[in-house]
């Protein structure tokens, strides 16, 4: 086996619009391709995939339950958590600084973590990781 990247994450939603509406309008990831049972999210690297949960099996986990956790690299957590609690998203933890960066963690409308984390680009880091560097949801 040969695997070059992740291609997608994708994510069983209760309900397809208001996860768009979320994933699109609140966090403004944008729409790359969209399909009536389909969305992918995102423009380069891996895209977040939304489909909707089956409607012949309830939908029952939550990341908090299974573990899930999304994580997302951004500029400035300090004023991304201010307009994510204006638009009422629910904080599951709270803005922690690490020699890292900081990192908080959201929930989506099925209770999917969302960890944010801000990268610490700081003048004396010398190299800054190429990765996703979040914390764990503990």
């Amino acid at each position: 086996m040969n695997i070059k990247r992740i291609g997608n994450v994708i994510l069983a939603v209760k309900d397809l619009d208001t996860s768009i509406k979320f994933y699109n309008e609140t966090l403004g990831m944008p729409i790359k391709n969209e399909r009536r049972n389909w969305v992918d999210l995102g423009t380069t690297g891996a895209m977040l995939s939304l489909h909707p949960a089956s409607i012949t099996a309830p939908h029952t986990g939550t990341s908090i339950d299974n573990g899930v956790l999304i994580g997302l690299t951004v500029g400035d957590l300090n004023s991304a958590i201010e307009e994510l609690k204006s638009k009422n998203v629910k904080i599951y933890r709270d803005i922690q600084e690490r020699e890292a960066g900081k990192n908080a963690i959201v929930l989506d409308p099925d209770d999917y973590m969302i960890s944010l984390f801000e990268p610490n680009f700081s003048s004396e880091k010398h190299e800054q990781t190429g990765g996703y560097v979040g914390f764990t949801p503990q």
